[in-house]
């Protein structure tokens, strides 16, 4: 199987949850609706919950292989473009919450990432980092690797936040604006044509 084409999530947080669906479907068709980013790709998806199941934005939902609690099926995968206005609005503060939740995989980040071409350093391509801040970030960890977050932004002058600038480069990389994948899976990002089915 393609390496790229089996990446699924197995938990997402949910973004929106429309209990009366979707209001530009017929009366008829509409049915209740969660959208949702994956917590380890960044699938954009939307969720069929079960009878009388409803969400909470920010909520951790299982969607993996074996018995799903709460949600019934994966309607479907989705582009950036057709999330709600509230999707967009909580997505930076999600992927926030993931990123800070795996604190210790986003730091081997910072404390590893190398060259993506022999002119560019892969910590350049993340927004708000300079050339001055990527040489800070390089200077420190070569003494001593970040332990957390803090640490980072006491050690390295004037760095924004850490969780937030990599959400920020995740949401451009879902907008599929970036030349290079840093975190989401180039399958996602690439995906420019609607398709019905399930998941």
């Amino acid at each position: 199987m393609d390496q790229e084409t089996s990446r699924k999530d197995d938990y997402v947080r949910i973004l929106d949850f429309l209990p009366k669906g979707k209001m530009d479907m017929p009366s008829h068709k509409r049915k209740p609706i969660a959208q949702s980013i994956g917590e380890k790709y960044f699938s954009l998806l939307e969720l069929i919950p079960r009878r009388d199941v409803n969400f909470e934005v920010g909520e951790r939902v299982y969607i993996g292989e074996n018995t799903r609690e709460k949600v019934d099926h994966i309607e479907r995968r989705i582009k950036y473009e057709w999330l709600t206005p509230m999707s967009k609005s909580e997505l930076v503060h999600v992927l926030e919450k993931i990123i800070k939740d795996n604190d210790k995989e986003y730091l081997e980040f910072y404390n590893t990432v190398g060259t993506i071409t022999t002119r560019q350093h892969k910590l350049e391509l993340l927004p708000r980092v300079g050339k001055r801040h990527r040489q800070d970030i390089l200077n420190e960890r070569e003494t001593e690797k970040f332990k957390s977050f803090e640490d980072m932004q006491n050690r390295v002058k004037n760095l924004p936040d850490p969780a937030k600038i990599i959400a920020d480069r995740i949401i451009l990389e879902l907008k599929g604006e970036e030349k290079y994948a840093l975190f989401v899976p180039v399958r996602d990002r690439e995906l420019k044509q609607a398709f019905g089915g399930r998941i």
